[in-house]
């Protein structure tokens, strides 16, 4: 691995690079480190012109700004002036993938039958262009070019085609997916670009925080069993087994619509993401645009019980919870403060007493000089002033009780006067 620095900027063209942005405090910046070691030496033993390195991004932060940083860690492909970011799961399979895909051209071309089933029998799902040049060509390199970070592309001619591959007519875009492959109509599918989204998933699929975010890209209602996959209960396998059925037997009605698949209960994403406990086994369709999701108030024990459910969802028969509303966004604005929060605290309480502790202490000292700047509001001059007042209130009575006492002498010396003065007064 390539310790980069401040002058990557004068080696950036020297070929394809595979680049960590990270920050030596970042909790998953280390989780990422034993990963990336394990990606470099498979790079290398297998002969790959991917270079791998790793750049502190608080310390050069120009070159993080540069290539648009804003998160940890952040992983990109540099092929010259292009950078490409990396979206998905933190495996060394998954990171060897991407590198390999993108760093060669975006559509590759398989020109004999033995070249296309070397493909098939590598890639899971991959989409083919059959034809010469067309129109459909032009926006196949398109889509290829925007959309090479997720997906394999390749073209050939007609007749490389097996023998059990059928088309309509060329030219054709194919996805294979599943053990068999569709074709595109643009009729019923709408734009390429659109389609291509769509299909790069897997009819049924394991489910997690990456393949989320990349599916909401679609704009597709998910249909999750959340299910414990160790669990040898029959009910956890019949759930997940219901849904992936329906999934592939219903594929036509749904697909465009609809992505299904399972999540593991036991991690607990779901709970994250609905901000609520959620037991497993148990069955939600989430809407990813708007944040809602559809809870069955009935068991779903058929596939019949599972259609029927969806279709109420489809009819608007079936109330949403959820949502981005204001409510909930303050909700998961402070229930993602509160993660960050823990987070922070679990990878490093030193860091997280500096981080929080020292801004909270300033801010208690500021208050506490606010207050004792006037030395009239300490509790001392406060108890001065008290005594003050009260020694004025008790002066003031004494002198009114003496004023009264004087008139009263006043009055009795006149009643004593004898009655030659009292007729001279």
């Amino acid at each position: 691995i390539s310790d980069l620095n401040s002058r990557f900027a004068e080696h950036k063209n020297d070929g394809v690079w595979l680049v960590d942005f990270y920050a030596p405090w970042c909790g998953h910046c280390k989780k990422l480190e034993p990963v990336w070691n394990e990606v470099a030496q498979e790079m290398k033993a297998s002969g790959s012109p991917v270079r791998v390195g790793k750049l502190d991004a608080t310390a050069h932060s120009g070159i993080a700004t540069e290539y648009g940083v804003r998160g940890y860690p952040t992983i990109k492909l540099i092929k010259g002036d292009l950078s490409y970011n990396y979206k998905g799961p933190r495996t060394k399979d998954e990171i060897i993938a991407f590198a390999n895909r993108v760093a060669g051209p975006a559509m590759r071309h398989l020109s004999t039958p033995a070249l296309f089933a070397h493909t098939q029998s590598r890639h899971d799902i991959f989409f083919l262009y059959v034809g010469g040049d067309s129109k459909l060509k032009e926006s196949f390199t398109q889509v290829a070019l925007e959309m090479v970070v997720n997906a394999y592309f390749f073209s050939t001619p007609e007749e490389v085609l097996p023998a059990n591959v059928h088309i309509h007519e060329a030219p054709a875009a194919l996805v294979f997916k599943d053990g068999t492959y569709y074709e595109y109509d643009e009729s019923d599918d709408g734009d390429l670009a659109t389609w291509v989204r769509r299909e790069r998933f897997p009819t049924f699929q394991a489910i997690d925080g990456y393949a989320m975010y990349a599916i909401s890209d679609t704009g597709k209602l998910v249909v999750l069993a959340i299910v414990d996959p160790m669990s040898t209960e029959e009910n956890h396998s019949r759930l997940k087994k219901l849904v992936e059925d329906v999934a592939h037997e219903y594929r036509e009605h749904f697909h465009r619509d609809f992505q299904f698949g399972y999540v593991d209960g036991a991690e607990g994403y779901m709970s994250n993401l609905l901000m609520s406990d959620v037991e497993a086994p148990s069955l939600l369709v989430f809407n990813t645009s708007s944040q809602e999701y559809y809870l069955p108030t009935e068991p779903l024990l058929s596939n019949q019980d599972l259609l029927s459910f969806i279709n109420n969802i489809l009819d608007g028969s079936v109330p949403a919870h959820g949502g981005d509303g204001l409510g909930q966004k303050i909700k998961r604005m402070l229930f993602e403060l509160k993660a960050t929060i823990t987070s922070v605290f679990r990878a490093s309480p030193l860091l997280a007493c500096v981080l929080f502790g020292l801004p909270l202490g300033v801010i208690s000292t500021m208050c506490y000089w606010m207050w004792t700047a006037d030395g009239d509001y300490d509790e001392e001059g406060v108890r001065e002033e008290e005594e003050a007042l009260q020694e004025g209130v008790r002066e003031g009575e004494e002198e009114e009780a003496a004023r009264k006492a004087g008139v009263d002498e006043s009055d009795e010396a006149a009643s004593e006067k004898p009655a030659v003065e009292k007729k001279t007064d």
